[in-house]
């Protein structure tokens, strides 16, 4: 039977826009599940809850498959947030796309703007500026950063290193961490960049990401 992925979006966004994603991950032969929550309005102990409530569903029609998470920008960190400790969860990995793993300076400067920069975060406004000191949980994690540094992000001021117009590389990199590697998109693009899908397919089913698929990066990059 093949694994089950659900697909966990980012701030500001809703599960629609996962539907590239979603196609091609079918097509390489998962069983392909998009949650959509409310990225500022629920509260983060809701968004967990629900998050477990649907990998024990999926698990229950199938004991013993692999239910993997795959999270886009805020939806990654939600996903690290959720398996931190998971004693009664199916096992999987976990795949992060351009996720501010270390925190983001971009959602720092807009909480810095005032109480309107701090309601357009929402409820996960700590999550997002601060992230994680390092990797402890159970599961395998990778991520899949970009580097053409085009977005939005850019308007809030300069971001450091190579990015990808809203995140930095380096804020995506995390002690503990399984794998990294690099493609060429945007922040927006790596939902729609044919190599992000085949990266995630390999990642999900041997823990580790292609160095022959990672474009323009010499030899790659390994862990953390």
């Amino acid at each position: 039977m093949s694994d089950h992925v659900i697909l966990l979006h980012g701030l500001w966004m809703r599960g629609f826009a996962l539907v590239m994603l979603h196609r091609r991950l079918m097509e390489a032969g998962f069983r392909v599940h998009r949650f959509d929550y409310l990225s500022v309005a629920a509260t983060q102990q809701r968004i967990l809850g629900q998050i477990h409530d649907r990998m024990r569903e999926l698990e229950q029609e199938q004991p013993g498959q692999a239910v993997h998470l795959v999270g886009h920008s805020l939806g990654g960190l939600l996903a690290l947030r959720a398996c931190e400790q998971e004693a009664d969860l199916p096992p999987g990995r976990i795949v992060c796309l351009g996720s501010p793993l270390q925190g983001s300076a971009a959602a720092r400067r807009l909480a810095g703007m005032g109480r309107g920069g701090e309601v357009m975060l929402g409820y996960n406004r700590a999550l997002l500026e601060h992230g994680f000191e390092q990797w402890q949980g159970p599961r395998e994690v990778g991520v899949i950063a970009g580097r053409l540094p085009i977005g939005l992000g850019v308007v809030l001021g300069q971001i450091e290193g190579e990015h990808d117009g809203t995140v930095a590389v380096a804020e995506t990199r995390l002690p503990g961490l399984t794998d990294h590697c690099l493609v060429e998109a945007n922040h927006t693009g790596l939902l729609f960049s044919p190599e992000t899908a085949r990266q995630i397919a390999r990642f999900l089913r041997q823990g580790r990401f292609d160095r022959q698929l990672e474009q323009g990066t010499g030899n790659g990059e390994r862990g953390a």
